[in-house]
């Protein structure tokens, strides 16, 4: 005769919300991909506080590209930190780059300046073939 087996739910441990973190000056750090907006918030040292991404805020496939999704990524990204002043530095060409920069004066943090970062090739590899629709 076959025993029963007891079947173990294992719980995974339950994530505590994480406390404001307050920082006299930080760097918000706006990627904005053709496909996503990912923010992240450093001290001055570098070292990660806060990030979000669209993806992370519920948004997928195409949504994710959206203006809209970005701003909320960028609102989400920085609710988590109090700070005074702030450095914003911008990278990529994605959608979501004015959306995102335009949340972020408005969250009310100073901002002592805004620096676009996208790499620029000076000739380097070659692009992806267009394509034909």
């Amino acid at each position: 005769m076959a025993k029963a087996r007891l079947k173990l739910v294992s719980r995974r441990p339950r994530r505590r919300r994480k406390s404001m973190r307050r920082i006299p000056k930080g760097v918000i750090h706006v990627q904005a991909g053709f496909n996503n907006t990912i923010v992240t918030v450093t001290d001055v040292r570098g070292q990660v506080v806060s990030s979000c991404s669209a993806g992370n805020c519920g948004f997928r496939g195409k949504r994710k590209a959206s203006p809209f999704a970005a701003e909320t990524t960028a609102v989400t990204a920085i609710c988590t930190v109090v700070m005074q002043r702030a450095e914003v530095l911008i990278k990529g060409a994605g959608i979501g780059r004015d959306a995102a920069l335009r949340a972020i004066f408005t969250s009310g943090i100073r901002l002592t300046f805004v620096r676009d970062i996208t790499p620029f090739p000076h000739n380097g590899c070659r692009p992806p073939k267009k394509r034909r629709v």
